[in-house]
């Protein structure tokens, strides 16, 4: 048998590390089985997935060093790879599910599944819907049907009893049948959820092994009963563990830049990195810190993987990456690296317009455009005092932008000038006025080249994360001015 892994990354925002992270360890696993490694894009998603992203999701793993033997850019005998191209793919299974009796057609409207959902909380059961609990009567399920309402295929489950997962790293894993719904496998655009696609691609493109995060332990009794339904041969599952922040919360953007674009736009090493990645949970035999991708991939046993939660600790990241500074490039090779990263002709000519109707000489140009080829800008609380604001009302604005930026479906200027415009009439104020605090967490500057430009040239993660020091700068936000700031945000 050749063992085969997947990545099924979707395009919906920046590239995460997790998604590296998770990358990295089917790479090396099919690597050290002189196996092969797929990447498919899931795509199902039509509002948020976007071309953009899809690329940035490409680059960035190839940034890592993580190549792919089949995807949606080399091809291979198993496409297509994205699955907004597999759409009648997944038709046909989820009709050979319904005539087979392991799914049906829910014509249930959302006002209807929200009040059997509150119904169930308030008898104190589990909110998880079961086929009898979606059922309608006869008359009017055939009267939506003949009338063509809009609906969804559903799989069935059982009511009761338990399902057993084996896991590589876990062993046994037993789930409550209570506790899982009748899963939607079709949405009513006829677009498969992640569930459906997910295990019909895996079995058709030969999938041997899915290594996934263990948020999808839930989910493995429904994939196990669809393969059951299908009469297939299970891949064998490994849930790994969830990278952690420090404070050993679930990683995710609202602490910490989590977008791999962040890293390489800060100076971080590709390969520096993808060692640290490498040390989310798994050591080698010598349990040495430092070492490359080859020599993880020729050591990698799956069985290294320690179950706690992994800490990614920027700090120990940025030791490392100076270690591979000092210790691995040359002059010449760093400055081969400082062109890569931020003085190569691309992203120049992304400025040049910025600074040229700005100068007189060409020394202007640095204090001008240094924002651009810097991390976190160098300010104080001071730097803000000039801005016609109470301290409080000035933070609230960072944090309103923050949350609006987390959320923007195409990181475009024209996107956040919208996002910007709004929040300024939400604050009553002028766009100078917004703007003013702004300047100086994203440029480091009153008074810079367009911060609007700036902020789309920087990226979505490197402007966040600026915004979110700036919020530090100023003192952070407590825990009584979050639950504040959060009510007023839900009202906007």
């Amino acid at each position: 048998m050749t063992v085969r892994t997947r990545i099924a990354p979707s395009p919906t925002g920046d590239p995460h590390v997790g998604t590296a992270y998770i990358a990295l360890f089917n790479l090396c696993f099919a690597r050290q089985h002189g196996g092969q490694f797929i990447l498919r894009i899931e795509d199902t998603d039509r509002v948020r997935s976007t071309e953009e992203s899809e690329q940035m999701i490409l680059d960035s793993l190839r940034w890592l060093g993580l190549e792919w033997d089949e995807g949606p850019d080399v091809g291979g005998p198993h496409g297509p790879y994205r699955q907004s191209e597999r759409g009648d793919i997944y038709g046909e299974y989820a009709r050979q599910l319904i005539e087979a009796g392991h799914a049906f057609r829910c014509y249930r409207t959302s006002d209807e599944l929200d009040e059997l959902r509150e119904e169930r909380k308030a008898a104190g059961l589990h909110l998880a819907l079961k086929p009898a609990d979606l059922a309608l009567p006869a008359e009017e399920q055939a009267r939506r049907e003949r009338e063509g309402w809009p609906h969804v295929v559903r799989m069935w489950v059982p009511a009761s009893g338990t399902c057993v997962v084996e896991d590589m790293l876990r062993g046994v894993i037993e789930v409550d049948w209570a506790q899982v719904d009748a899963q939607i496998l079709l949405k009513s655009d006829g677009m498969p959820t992640y569930h459906l696609a997910n295990v019909v691609d895996d079995h058709l493109m030969g999938i041997t092994h899915v290594l996934r995060g263990e948020e999808w332990i839930n989910s493995a009794p429904k994939h196990q009963l669809l393969y059951e339904y299908f009469g297939w041969k299970m891949p064998v599952l490994c849930h790994m563990p969830l990278l952690r922040n420090p404070d050993k919360s679930k990683l995710s953007k609202r602490k910490n830049p989590t977008s791999i674009n962040y890293y390489r736009r800060m100076g971080f090493l590709p390969q520096a990195v993808t060692n640290y990645l490498g040390r989310m949970g798994w050591s080698m035999p010598d349990e040495r810190e430092k070492f490359t991708l080859d020599e993880m991939m020729s050591h990698f046993d799956i069985q290294r993987v320690s179950l706690g939660g992994p800490v990614f600790d920027l700090q120990k990241l940025t030791w490392l990456n100076g270690l591979y500074i000092r210790e691995d490039l040359d002059d010449e090779a760093f400055l081969k690296a400082l062109r890569d990263w931020a003085f190569n002709e691309d992203y120049v000519r992304r400025i040049l317009p910025q600074v040229r109707p700005r100068v007189e000489t060409l020394s202007d140009v640095m204090p001008l455009a240094g924002h651009f080829f810097s991390g976190l800008p160098a300010i104080e609380e001071g730097d803000f005092d000039a801005v016609k604001l109470g301290r409080e009302e000035l933070v609230k604005l960072l944090q309103f932008l923050v949350w609006r930026f987390e959320v923007v479906p195409a990181w475009h200027k024209e996107s956040l000038l919208a996002e910007v415009k709004a929040l300024a009439a939400h604050f009553e104020l002028k766009m100078k006025d917004f703007l003013a605090p702004v300047f100086i967490a994203v440029t480091g500057s009153p008074s810079s080249t367009s911060v609007m430009d700036a902020m789309a040239i920087l990226g979505s993660d490197m402007t966040r994360a600026r915004l979110r020091h700036a919020i530090a700068v100023l003192g952070g936000v407590s825990k009584k001015q979050a639950k504040r700031f959060e009510k007023e945000y839900r009202e906007l």
